[in-house]
């Protein structure tokens, strides 16, 4: 079934009657060409360019709870692409590419909201750095800005652009960032993979890996042992956990992130804005909630729930920015568990056992790298060779020492 416009209207006008499920509910089957784990956005983007890029359609997505439970459904929903280093900077300009033609592409609304994000600049140092990085997304081929304060005040009236210890200087902007429906972007990709031939399997946790001679033949579940004659990892907090299972210690660690939403206001934030100094983020959904949110809690966890502590250090945060936000009420919190690489950036790579393959270390990058991710790592696995788009997205770069250190602040843990 395609939706159009003309089919909402028709099937409203009969009760909402005669709509099709988006996707099947199939039983696994005793082996696949390839096995995905992970029902997240970046497993269902994975098995979606696998059919579409590369005709491999005897595809299963395993998932151990209902698909989209994971992270895709526990962020704050912010697209963009102004990333500083190479390595880094063409894999999210082609993310952000495919990103501006997905709802085409998918037949499906992912509620996409080019609005525009700002990154906001408190000293000279920051502004010189601003000016470099936007030199490189330009050079990239992406757009960017240099706002002065003036500039700056003008498009966001409600910052609080002269508090004592960080007044705003200027800020760096991109017009074509912006925010999408998280779920909507799961369902899509689901949808899309599913009329392609991919089994979508809900309730099916992997348990283990079965490897003989050095290379995986398929995976233990709780629905029975499926064999594989390639299997991907896209689990993001989990990934360490499931890597073990296969014998494999990776760089990364796991932590809570928080984010909150307000009940829903009159439009007061035209983009998305970024507090730096404050390590505070900030946008307005569709329905007027204020959506933000801040640093990690800082402690190895793979429980998804944060602490008071960490919320009383965000909304501190946003008071310094924005201090109307202390007369929104806060509706909802939650967290989600997120793997961070040792330097920021992420992985997607061949791991040392024969079919097995690697797609984590998001950091706080991963909704937005979901259609690019599911891209390069389809590529990886269909081929077994990168995808020009992440040449450097490798797992051996630690012990290169060819990092990708967005920060600046060194390869160690908590630091990113």
């Amino acid at each position: 079934m395609r939706y159009s416009g003309w089919q909402v209207i028709a099937k409203g006008l009969r009760g909402q009657r005669g709509w099709q499920p988006a996707w099947r509910d199939p039983a696994p089957k005793l082996a696949y060409q390839v096995i995905i784990i992970g029902a997240g956005g970046h497993g269902l983007a994975t098995a979606y360019y696998l059919a579409k890029n590369h005709g491999i359609t005897d595809v299963a997505v395993l998932e151990r709870g209902w698909l989209g439970g994971g992270n895709v459904g526990r962020n704050t929903t912010i697209v963009r692409a102004n990333y500083h280093l190479d390595g880094n900077t063409e894999f999210y300009s082609h993310s952000l590419k495919l990103w501006e033609g997905l709802e085409q592409e998918l037949n499906y609304n992912v509620m996409m909201s080019q609005r525009g994000i700002i990154n906001l600049a408190h000293s000279d140092g920051q502004m010189d750095f601003y000016a470099r990085r936007g030199n490189a997304m330009r050079m990239q081929g992406d757009d960017a800005e240099l706002l002065d304060r003036d500039r700056v005040r003008r498009a966001y009236p409600g910052l609080n652009h002269d508090n004592p210890r960080f007044p705003i200087l200027g800020g760096l902007r991109q017009r074509r960032a912006g925010t999408a429906r998280h779920d909507a972007v799961a369902w899509g990709f689901a949808r899309g993979a599913d009329r392609r031939g991919v089994d979508l399997v809900q309730n099916c946790e992997v348990t283990g890996f079965r490897i003989e001679r050095g290379r995986v033949t398929g995976v233990e579940t709780t629905r029975g042992f499926i064999g594989a004659g390639k299997v991907g990892m896209a689990v993001a907090g989990r990934t360490s956990q499931v890597a073990q299972m296969a014998g494999l210690r990776l760089p990364i660690e796991s932590h809570v992130l928080q984010a909150f939403v307000t009940e829903g206001l009159k439009p007061v934030l035209p983009g998305v804005v970024t507090f730096g100094m404050g390590h505070f983020y900030i946008s307005q959904s569709d329905k007027g909630g204020l959506v933000y949110g801040g640093d990690l809690d800082f402690y190895n966890s793979y429980a998804a729930r944060g602490n008071l502590p960490m919320i009383e250090h965000v909304h501190e945060a946003g008071m310094a920015l924005m201090p109307m936000l202390g007369r929104a009420r806060m509706l909802r919190h939650w967290g989600g568990i997120m793997d961070m690489s040792m330097d920021g950036s992420p992985i997607i790579d061949r791991t040392p056992i024969d079919g097995l393959y690697l797609n984590g270390g998001w950091c706080y990058g991963g909704f937005k790298a979901t259609p690019a991710s599911g891209w390069c790592f389809a590529h990886l696995i269909a081929t077994d060779r990168p995808s020009p788009h992440a040449m450097r997205l490798r797992l051996d770069r630690f012990e290169t020492g060819h990092v990708l250190d967005e920060e600046g602040t060194g390869a160690q843990p908590n630091k990113h």
